[in-house]
């Protein structure tokens, strides 16, 4: 003991600087591998001030990024403390872990190769367009070269918007000592997506209604996007009613509130509906369309076991070809009716439960119940005539027999 204290101050204070540096590499073991240059890391913004954003990355020690790389193009904050970013390892020293979300400038220009390896992204300036895609600028003066397909998520038909923008890219090709560089801006925004894409897995559910913008619209579907995931909406999910052309109904661009129907992370699909959104017309058919009821409907499509006619958007009730013939056997339904006609019908049962109406065709209901009318009037009249006939023959005999009395 009395030799430590006895040491000289320079040398306690290498022990010192020895311990603490022991401590440091404990440090990393304890929390896990010590990080590589390069290494990709999740961090909680702690602190901002006034050159620097103080990170926790889950390990011993402070993790430090300069603030300008968080400013937007009008030089304002784009994280708050509290705030998860995704940011690399540069190198730590002094208990002190640098890290950056993209190299740009003339002072990182030798460590391209290095972003190039590591998957560190960079900061580029689209100079203009070339065969085949654009040269853009990185580190300061160095030439690279993005190709068309690798600037964004989808092709373009305006292209040359692209110059004159400062963005982030990956380095995927460096050959030549640097003289030939190849970059994606399309690896940096569908790691963005990726990313986003996680996060959804704790708020989306299957049931769950949201907003979203119809991307494209195809022969079997339209496809919607909302945001960083895009869906599809089959045909038979575009409404209640049977839809035969979907630019009918959607169109490119047009917002739409529609349900998620089945969502599948590992291949990254997810179908929506837009009918389940809307309202069940079937809620109001029973008292729309009561048995016995009389309506007007228009052939829908004409099937070899009879026709199905729709009454309302989403309701179609169906014909039996036996009730087609007038009492006539018929082959198909096509000899008597053909689709788009509008007939009269009766309604002559239901299943609510399987969605299903059972129809016939008014004109010979209508006729049978009108003669029934008829018969059951004269019935009735008849009945009133023979009792008031009796009523008057009974009178004159009761006066009759008064008279003889007399």
């Amino acid at each position: 003991m009395d030799e430590v204290l006895n040491k000289p101050a320079t040398a306690a204070g290498e022990e010192n600087e020895e311990s603490f540096a022991e401590l440091f590499e404990k440090s990393f073991k304890e929390h896990g591998k010590r990080l590589a240059p390069g290494e990709k890391v999740t961090a909680q913004v702690l602190k901002i001030s006034g050159e620097w954003v103080f990170l926790n990355t889950g390990r011993k020690g402070e993790g430090v990024l300069d603030r300008k790389e968080l400013l937007d193009a009008e030089g304002n904050l784009t994280v708050k403390e509290g705030d998860t970013i995704t940011a690399w390892f540069l190198s730590s020293s002094n208990n002190e872990m640098r890290f950056t979300t993209r190299l740009g400038g003339a002072a990182v220009q030798n460590q391209l190769e290095e972003a190039w390896k590591s998957g560190i992204p960079v900061e580029g300036h689209v100079e203009k367009e070339v065969k085949g895609g654009f040269e853009v600028k990185v580190a300061g003066n160095t030439r690279a070269f993005c190709p068309f397909s690798q600037m964004g998520l989808r092709r373009t038909d305006n292209p040359g918007g692209y110059v004159g923008m400062h963005l982030p890219f990956r380095v995927t090709e460096y050959g030549e000592r640097g003289r030939n560089i190849v970059l994606s801006h399309r690896a940096i925004l569908e790691e963005e997506l990726r990313q986003q894409r996680e996060g959804l897995r704790d708020t989306l559910r299957e049931g769950m209604k949201i907003k979203g913008t119809v991307t494209s619209i195809r022969d079997f579907g339209a496809f919607v996007s909302m945001g960083c995931m895009e869906g599809l909406i089959p045909i038979s999910e575009i409404g209640w009613s049977r839809v035969a052309d979907i630019h009918e109904v959607l169109a490119e661009g047009q917002e739409v509130e529609v349900v998620i129907k089945q969502i599948d992370w590992e291949k990254e699909r997810i179908s929506f509906s837009l009918k389940d959104a809307q309202a069940d017309p079937w809620e109001t058919v029973p008292r729309s369309y009561p048995e016995g009821s009389f309506h007007t409907g228009r052939i829908a499509r004409l099937a070899p076991f009879g026709a199905f006619v729709t009454l309302a958007a989403g309701v179609d009730g169906l014909i039996h070809i036996s009730r087609l013939g007038a009492g006539k056997r018929i082959s198909h339904p096509r000899e008597v009716l053909k689709e788009g006609d509008l007939v009269e019908i009766k309604v002559e049962g239901m299943d609510r439960e399987n969605r299903r109406v059972a129809l016939s065709l008014a004109g010979p209901a209508k006729a049978a119940e009108e003669e029934e009318a008829r018969l059951a009037a004269f019935r009735s009249e008849a009945a009133g005539s023979a009792e008031k006939s009796m009523g008057s023959l009974g009178d004159m005999m009761k006066v009759k027999q008064e008279k003889r009395k007399k």
